[in-house]
């Protein structure tokens, strides 16, 4: 590391240049930007001497449509060990470090699990010392910046670039041409270091971001058509403005494939060129090259690598797909039939016409390779990539590519067994798991630096930092209640934590010493928010039946954000801030229950919550959740699950013991027998105090402000729709079941030595779920690169 007064006149002179100010008269943002300008001086020597250490290794380069970053500051400089000396560095400049931290905007690069699971990827790929590199679009907005009104969900663009990103760096010698059939983009690349743990290795997350050609015509400008001069750089940067943008119309449709063509086009582009410039053939790009689609959204890299192989370089079809095969790989991130990605035909053939004929013979190929298997005619209808004017992009990602994993043992069995049978019975040796993980670099070192600091004094090591399996070693305190004392002191601290940061940001008051019980995620039917805001009503029911119901003080936290388009479940969101506004003002309940619906939910809320919550809400219908990752973040800050069998809950559960969490519900077994015969009105009428709370729905109780949304989701219940059957995530079904893992919950809190023991064995069995264990087995088992 450079020296202090170096780091300060460093600071001083960006400071001068940009803002015209000194540093003592900068805001927080502009010092910030100061401090990450000068640490990128320090950063970028060794980060161009990190990929030359790698340049003649196989490499693998993940494909990814978000990537869900969270803060780079703390994280990079955890990562260096420099945290503490920046820490000084600033003090002696009279500049509080937490003030600089808060002003960094999340990188509006992701949504949910699937793009932070990328971002876990990155940084344990960087830590391990494999060449990863990542490959996305750089959106100027995030998926939206989320606030409430009148209990409804409001979207606001999330400006996240307003004052740009000093972590990345423009590479305009690199853009490439992207090519649609109307027209051609410019893709700019924007680099991002990804610093490992001890700052050895430094990989590259290379973000595109769309500009026009000619972003200006001086002719149409002349003749005063004003909007028709900017026209193409206004259609241009649309490619890359916003995260998911609604596709509820045709122009929303066509605009997502857009932005998979391009940032998947723009990164093939660059690997073919970056190989030829090494190497004066494509015959052995497979063997330096493997790439990874995270999930279906990249699927398209299929066809237009076949295209740039056979079209623009002359190589031979069979060839040409040998080499794709043995260079990509397949990430299925959903079980559901129903959500697996299908493109209509029209929008290829309007789009992309020379990729979609790519598509057709790729197609044409596997219906011939079928019959000489001797499969029939029926059944091949069931294989088809092209078929009734859709094109199936998981047939696509599976038919072209080596191999196909799941995220979780029982998500990858149900592919097999189950929603996919027939693609494993054709080619069960590309089928495997890869159980998810996370990092603890990011999600228990930065996140509870109490926690951590705690475990490395037990240990007498920081190796758990890299090895994170070394936690088991700490089981042998499971009964020492001066260590369980210790961690619940923690516990608590976290929680003060986050009560002073909910009363800051929502303006409620919540008490410290009740279950922090939370459910943080993506909101979506299948997540069953709706079952918990059903068991939160029914408990304020009973409690105000019975005032001296035996329970614990409950303060019961839900955030997330609901797709735009996403009619029920914005009325979801409706629905809890309605509960909440009953329940937070009714004095008579003297506070013994508090909801709070957090706002604009992202990574560095997340932090704050996920070690200070004393309850993990996980309680998808079993079957529907392929893995999840914020139960393994629960987990490894010492929060037992209430949850049912389903995705990762089941190894969270083999790991650390059913008798340490709390286990709910239909499994996924007894779901496949029920479906045919389940009537939700039967468990609505005979269920006690379930028909009370499902009727507040529309019985007056609360007001969805006559949009019908609520209307919607009780009959969607309990009558079903033209698409679906009722109650088909079988929330009548499971709530009585719930509503006793709760009072498991209550009445297992109210021993305090033996809950510290359930967290704390959660906590030490969490090894299993780093992300380091995951890209070990990516690189070893898929990929076949080494470190």
């Amino acid at each position: 590391m450079v020296s202090t007064r170096k780091m300060i006149n460093r600071m001083e002179a960006y400071t001068l240049t940009n803002f015209r100010k000194s540093i003592d008269d900068c805001n927080s943002k502009e010092r910030y930007i100061a401090l990450v300008k000068a640490l990128m001086e320090d950063i970028v020597p060794r980060w161009i001497n990190s990929l030359k250490k790698h340049e003649d290794k196989k490499k693998a380069y993940y494909l990814s449509a978000e990537y869900l970053m969270g803060r780079a500051l703390s994280n990079n400089l955890i990562n260096m060990k420099l945290q503490s000396e920046i820490k000084d560095l600033l003090e002696e400049l009279d500049i509080d470090y937490n003030s600089i931290e808060e002003t960094e905007e999340d990188p509006g690069l992701g949504n949910g699990g699937l793009g932070r699971l990328a971002a876990c990827f990155l940084d344990s790929a960087a830590t391990l010392n494999y060449p990863l590199m990542g490959y996305g679009i750089r959106y100027e907005y995030g998926i939206f910046r989320q606030r409430l009104k009148d209990g409804f969900q409001v979207e606001e663009g999330d400006d996240w670039l307003q004052f740009g990103d000093p972590w990345s760096i423009r590479r305009d010698n690199e853009k490439v041409l992207v090519s649609f059939a109307d027209s051609d983009v410019i893709a700019v690349p924007y680099d991002t270091p990804i610093i490992g743990y001890g700052g050895k290795t430094i990989n590259t997350l290379r973000l595109w971001q769309a500009e026009a050609v000619n972003p200006f015509d001086l002719e149409q400008f002349n003749q005063q058509n004003y909007h028709l001069s900017i026209k193409e750089r206004n259609d241009a940067e649309i490619i890359s403005k916003v995260l998911y943008p609604n596709d509820t119309k045709d122009e929303g449709k066509i605009l997502r494939l857009k932005q998979q063509y391009f940032f998947v086009s723009a990164s093939l582009q660059d690997l073919v060129r970056n190989h030829l410039s090494k190497y004066d053939t494509l015959d052995n790009f497979h063997e330096h090259h493997a790439i990874q689609l995270n999930d279906t959204h990249p699927t398209v890299a299929i066809p237009e690598m076949m295209r740039i192989l056979t079209d623009i370089y002359g190589m031979d079809w069979d060839k040409a797909w040998e080499i794709v095969i043995n260079t990509f790989a397949y990430t299925n991130h959903t079980i559901m039939q129903e959500a697996l990605e299908r493109w209509p035909v029209k929008f290829y053939k309007i789009l992309l016409p020379k990729v979609y004929k790519i598509i057709e013979r790729i197609n044409e190929d596997l219906v011939e390779e079928l019959k000489e298997k001797g499969i029939s005619y029926d059944a091949i209808n069931q294989y088809k990539i092209i078929e009734k004017d859709n094109i199936n992009m998981a047939y696509l990602a599976i038919n072209g590519t080596h191999s196909t994993n799941g995220v979780a043992k029982v998500h990858s069995d149900i592919l097999a067994k189950r929603e996919l049978n027939n693609w494993y019975k054709l080619y069960p040796e590309r089928f495997n798991n890869k159980t998810n993980g996370i990092t603890q670099r990011r999600w228990l070192l930065k996140a509870n630096p109490e926690l951590s600091e705690f475990i490395t004094e037990l240990l007498g090591s920081e190796l758990w930092i890299t090895k994170l399996e070394e936690l088991k070693k700490l089981e042998k305190y499971k009964d020492d209640e001066n260590v369980l004392k210790r961690f619940l002191d923690i516990k608590q601290i976290k929680k003060n934590q986050l009560a002073e940061y909910i009363k800051k940001q929502e303006g409620i008051e919540i008490d410290l010493y009740s279950i922090f019980d939370i459910q943080i995620k993506r909101i979506h039917e299948y997540k069953r928010q709706l079952l918990n805001a059903f068991h939160v009503l029914d408990l304020y029911y009973r409690l105000k039946e019975n005032p001296d119901l035996d329970m614990v003080n409950r303060t019961f936290i839900f955030g997330g954000k609901a797709a735009p388009g996403y009619h029920r479940a914005k009325g979801i969101i409706k629905y809890i801030n309605e509960i909440k506004e009953l329940i937070n003002n009714d004095k008579d309940i003297d506070g013994k229950i508090k909801v709070v619906f957090i706002t604009n939910y992202g990574v560095s809320y997340g932090e704050k919550l996920f070690s200070a919550a004393d309850i993990s809400e996980q309680i998808s219908t079993a079957g529907k959740e392929a893995s999840g990752t914020g139960n393994m973040k629960f987990m490894l800050n010492g929060t037992p699950t209430i949850g049912t069998l389903d995705g990762a809950n089941i190894e969270i559960v083999e790991e650390a013991g059913e008798d340490n969490n709390f286990i709910f519900g239909l499994r996924v077994e007894e779901i496949e027998n029920l479906k045919n015969t389940y009537n939700p009105k039967e468990y609505y009428q005979k269920t006690e105090g379930l028909k009370r709370v499902v009727d507040s729905l529309v019985d007056g109780t609360f007001s969805d402000g006559n949009t019908g949304v609520f209307k919607e989701l009780y009959d969607s219940i309990l009558e079903g729709a033209s698409w679906h059957r009722p109650d088909m995530y079988y929330l009548m079904k499971d709530f009585d079941s719930y509503r006793d893992a709760h009072k498991r919950v209550n009445d297992a809190y109210t021993n305090r030595m033996e809950w510290a023991k359930k967290c704390w064995i959660n906590m030490v069995n969490a090894g299993k779920f780093s992300s380091d264990r995951t890209i070990e087995q990516y690189a070893k088992e898929i990929w076949g690169i080494k470190n």
